[in-house]
Parts: structure tokens; C-alpha cells; sequence
């Protein structure tokens, strides 16, 4: 009987190598828009993984898909506070953005390209607690 060991471990080594290496990733810089903080990104599996792992440190996150799931970038990102006063504007350049801002009630409309676009509404909590998703399928 053949011995396997050594094939195993170089499978268990080579899987926690990669699960290192997308822990350690980078998402971009952190940009600034009205009073909003936030960072977009997510192109390519590297920092697709590091994005996702972030979320839980942000109290909004945005992701940008087609219907089908095909990641989208290039979105216009509007955001209003519960008044209707615009407090950011920029476009993600990536499928996922990560925002920072104070809680309250917000209104996000993201635009694609060929003039689609999608308002939702959100309730942002205080630091601390759990981060709000909203999931935009154009």
C-alpha cells in the first residue's frame, strides 16, 4: 500500500498558502465623498475575498451585479439623508463598496449604464452594531 501522506500535506499546505494570501489581500484605498468615507472594489478573487471579509467592519455595504450575478463596476452611486439632502455622490469602480457613515436613514440610488436605476432605502445604526447590506441587480 501506497504511503499518501506526503500528497496530502502538500494539499493541506498549498490550501492554507492561498486561504493566507486572500487573508492578506488589500482592498483599495479608503476615498472620501460629501462626509462619507468608502472604498470600492472586488475585481479579481483576491480582493473579491478581502472586500467580503471587510463588510463586517462597515456599516453599509453596497454590491453591484446583473440579474444573471455577473459582477458590475462603474456605478453611479447617489446617497440623500432621511431629509433628501445629498450628502455623497461618486461612482464604484468596483462591485463592492464599503461605506462609512453616521447612522441614520439613507436613501442610495445607483445608476448603471443604459440609465437603470434602483433607489433603496436603509437604516444605519450606531458603531457597533451589524452592517446593512443593499444588493443591486441591474
Amino acid at each position: 500500500m501506497k504511503n499518501h501522506t506526503p500528497t496530502l500535506s502538500a494539499a493541506v499546505l498549498c490550501a492554507a498558502l492561498l486561504s493566507a494570501t486572500a487573508a492578506h489581500a488589500q482592498h483599495p484605498a479608503l476615498q472620501k465623498a460629501g462626509d462619507v468615507q468608502y472604498v470600492c472594489g472586488g475585481i479579481g478573487i483576491d480582493e473579491s475575498t478581502a472586500m467580503r471579509a471587510a463588510m463586517k467592519d462597515y456599516p453599509l455595504s453596497l454590491l453591484f451585479a446583473t440579474k444573471s450575478g455577473d459582477y458590475l463596476a462603474k456605478i453611479q452611486v447617489v446617497i440623500a439623508d432621511g431629509k433628501g439632502r445629498e450628502v455623497a455622490q461618486f461612482q464604484a469602480q468596483g462591485p463592492v463598496c464599503l461605506l462609512r457613515l453616521d447612522s441614520g436613514r439613507y436613501t442610495v440610488k445607483a445608476s448603471a449604464d443604459g440609465g437603470k436605476t434602483i433607489d433603496q432605502g436603509v437604516e444605519v445604526g450606531p458603531a457597533g452594531t451589524p452592517g446593512k447590506t443593499l444588493d443591486y441587480r441591474f
